[in-house]
């Protein structure tokens, strides 16, 4: 798994007709909220997706951009996106490439762990949480990304 400090694999993102076409391109916007995650529509990653989602003003407030990455296809994260209305990017990572690039692939490559990752602008990860089963790990991290990214520019100012 990659850890802090590591630079973070880059992978494109899904075809828009304006936007970023790959991570990195991503940067140039600001940091990154990359989030990995087992299935659309389960318990769990539903109440994450929606925790994102309510903290996306934050976030965005402080130029972070949110992209969660799954295993299923285009149409089941426009669905997901649909119903809970998702304002951030979900990439299908099918063939779990991009799970195994972070080293989040478990149970021989089938399973992707939940984790979160924050990758500032140079595209090194600067802080990170695994937990697969439990959201409060998920939600520190988001608490520590807004009062860091808002620290930083009351300092700078």
């Amino acid at each position: 798994m990659l850890n802090i400090g590591d630079s973070a694999p880059d992978f494109s993102l899904p075809q828009t007709d304006t936007g970023p076409r790959t991570l990195r391109e991503c940067f140039a916007g600001g940091p990154v909220l990359l989030y990995f995650y087992p299935a659309d529509f389960t318990r769990v990653c539903t109440a994450q997706a929606c925790m994102l989602r309510d903290a996306e003003p934050s976030l965005a407030a402080t130029s972070v951009r949110i992209i969660g990455v799954s295993p299923q296809g285009d149409a089941s994260h426009g669905s997901f996106i649909a119903r809970y209305g998702l304002p951030f990017t979900l990439v299908a990572d099918a063939g779990r490439v991009i799970a195994r690039l972070y080293g989040v692939s478990a149970l021989f490559g089938l399973l992707i762990r939940r984790a979160t990752f924050l990758i500032a602008k140079d595209g090194t990860i600067v802080d990170r949480v695994v937990a697969d089963l439990t959201l409060g790990p998920h939600q520190d991290l988001v608490r520590r990304v807004t009062s860091r990214i808002s620290g930083d520019r009351t300092s700078s100012t």
